[in-house]
C-alpha cells in the first residue's frame, strides 16, 4: 500500500535547539530513497507503507541513539485505493486551481 505521511519527531529533554536531531533524521530519510520533502514544521514522506514505517522507526533510534531520552511524534498520513497519488499530484492539483 502506498502512503504519504506527514511527520514531526520533537526530542524531549535535550535543550531548546533541537536542529542536529531533525538533521539526523533528514539523513536517515535521505538515505531511504524515499521521496520526500522538508518543511518548517516536518517532513512528508511517501512510499510503501513498510518502507515509510521504517523510516520513522529509524528516525526514532537514530534521535534515542544521539541521547534524546524522550521523542514526541506525530504523523498524519493518508492513504487511498481508487487511484495513485503522490505528494507532488496533491500540491499541483491546488497549485492549478490557485492560478485559475
Amino acid at each position: 500500500m502506498h502512503v504519504i505521511v506527514d511527520l514531526c519527531v520533537v526530542p524531549l529533554g535535550v535543550g531548546v535547539s533541537v536542529s542536529r536531531y531533525v538533521a539526523e533524521c533528514q539523513r536517515l530519510i535521505e538515505n531511504s530513497g524515499l521521496h520526500h520533502r522538508m518543511h518548517a514544521y516536518g517532513t512528508n514522506i511517501e512510499g510503501p507503507w513498510d518502507e515509510v514505517m521504517a523510516v520513522v522507526k529509524a528516525c526514532h533510534e537514530g534521535v534515542h541513539a544521539m541521547g534524546a531520552p524522550r521523542i514526541t511524534t506525530t504523523m498524519k498520513m493518508g492513504t487511498r485505493t481508487d487511484r495513485e497519488q503522490h505528494m507532488d499530484d496533491k500540491v499541483d492539483s491546488v497549485e492549478s486551481l490557485r492560478r485559475v
